[in-house]
């Protein structure tokens, strides 16, 4: 039997299946009032207001904390247990220390500059993977509650503070004035401008590449934020939907059998590769741009 003929098949039964499920059920499932949207409001849990700023306690700072807390607590503890003879926990965890101190941060910019930027490359990329990969542990956060001996507990969900633009951009706007101030710090404040444009440009042009320079420093906030952002706000947004949300929305329960196993896929895809591959996205610019801060041919 050719491979062509072993999908038709595959196709067939899966469409027979669907049509016995929805023969079965039809539209069981149909929810009018939910709105997917709304897995992503903050509702405020304690309010808290100086003026108009809103410090209200939510469910995003609530998994900041969390990162935070995993990044320290992570850190000291295997500071305070590194062995001569390094077990198999040790030897993971060399590994990842080489992945940020020697591919993330010594490659993208000299060893002066490494050594005194590492420790917030490091911390950063921590940061950010821990953010990432706890946005896939089910959590008691949901706005909607369900009754426990009487007690209304709220309904677990997948949350990640990375996808709430606020935090990537906070991040962004750290690494963006500091590596700035470091370029200052090193050539000057002219010197720096200056170094914007490449040597050996024709003065004609000068004007244009310092326009398109200038342009292109202020898209790295746009850029280096979103792009955090929208991968971890898409990547939930896929397993809401494919895990059921499209099934009430469309009220039909058949479409669970084929959507379910596509959003088990996502899960995974997600867990096992988009929450590193992003953390390693934005250390790395980080360094690159720290790095070409201070280089001498900008």
């Amino acid at each position: 039997m050719s491979r062509r003929v072993k999908i038709l098949l595959s196709a067939a039964v899966l469409v027979g299946l669907l049509l016995i499920l929805f023969a079965a059920f039809g539209s069981t499932g149909k929810n009018e009032e939910f709105q997917p949207q709304d897995e992503f409001k903050l509702d405020p849990w304690i309010p808290l207001h100086i003026g108009s700023l809103d410090l209200s306690i939510n469910r995003a700072v609530l998994y900041l904390w969390i990162a935070a807390s995993l990044t320290i607590g992570t850190t000291l503890w295997i500071a305070n247990r590194m062995t001569a003879r390094p077990n198999r926990i040790q030897t993971a965890v060399e590994a990842a220390f080489l992945l940020m101190r020697d591919t993330i941060t010594r490659s993208n910019m000299d060893d002066g500059m490494a050594r005194k930027w590492f420790p917030f490359v490091g911390t950063l990329f921590l940061f950010i993977w821990f953010s990432n990969m706890i946005g896939y542990i089910p959590l008691p956060t949901s706005h909607e509650t369900f009754d426990l001996f009487g007690i209304a507990i709220p309904s677990f969900a997948i949350y990640a503070a990375t996808a709430n633009i606020s935090v990537p951009l906070v991040l962004t706007l750290m690494v963006w004035i500091a590596y700035h101030v470091e370029g200052v710090r090193a050539k000057g404040f002219l010197g720096y401008v200056k170094s914007w444009i490449p040597e050996g440009t024709p003065p004609r042009l000068k004007p244009m590449i310092f326009v398109i320079e200038v342009i292109s420093q202020l898209v790295r906030i746009i850029s280096l934020s979103v792009r955090l952002f929208a991968n971890i706000l898409a990547g939930h947004l896929l397993i809401l939907f494919m895990g059921g949300g499209l099934v009430v929305l469309l009220g039909l329960a058949a479409l669970g059998a084929l959507t379910l196993p596509i959003a088990v896929a996502f899960f995974l895809f997600e867990v096992v590769l988009i929450s590193t591959l992003q953390a390693f996205i934005f250390a790395t610019l980080t360094a690159i741009y720290f790095g070409g801060a201070v280089a001498e041919s900008h």
